[in-house]
């Protein structure tokens, strides 16, 4: 959604009890990100944005709780298990320097600290420890940490991510 005023937030995973709550994994460093938000847009499967009004939302663990208006009711919900959510990038807040939101990381270009272009920033996969980028290199998908020592720098204005690649990563 590049150049757009929404920004990709989170994936709800599954419901949660059986009053109309969403358990999400937040695309933020942390919950907070999403707790204070006001509204957030879902987006259908045929990719139509739906505003609703937030009425709670409780970091579970490394998910977040989710409950919106008007869903009162487990089987109202049911339909919204694996879309992502949005909200609008003026309501969210500030993050470090060495921080971003998903949706700025999504279309960069990825070239090595050697100056080979490794292709575009097209997926990232959230494991638990550490994020994962998925590069399309060649035909293939590469995919690369997103630890401080493979990331090397990160250029938003340019559009480019500079990487460290491990030892015979691409030979993989």
């Amino acid at each position: 959604m590049s150049g757009s005023n929404k920004v990709l937030i989170g994936k709800i995973q599954g419901t949660h009890g059986i009053r109309g709550q969403l358990r999400v994994i937040p695309f933020a460093g942390d919950a907070s990100s999403i707790s204070q938000l006001k509204c957030v847009f879902i987006k259908s499967p045929k990719g139509a944005m739906e505003e609703y009004s937030v009425v709670s939302a409780k970091p579970n663990g490394k998910r977040i709780i989710l409950t919106l208006k008007p869903f009162d009711n487990i089987n109202q919900v049911l339909h919204l298990v694996g879309s992502e959510i949005y909200a609008d990038r003026v309501a969210l807040p500030e993050l470090p320097d060495d921080e971003f939101y998903w949706s700025d990381l999504l279309g960069l270009q990825v070239v090595t600290s050697d100056g080979e272009e490794l292709g575009e920033l097209v997926d990232i996969i959230e494991t638990g420890s550490n994020d994962v980028y998925v590069v399309k290199y060649h035909g293939r998908e590469v995919l690369i940490p997103a630890l401080d020592d493979v990331v090397l720098s990160v250029d938003l204005a340019a559009g480019r991510m500079t990487v460290s690649l491990p030892e015979g990563l691409l030979d993989l």
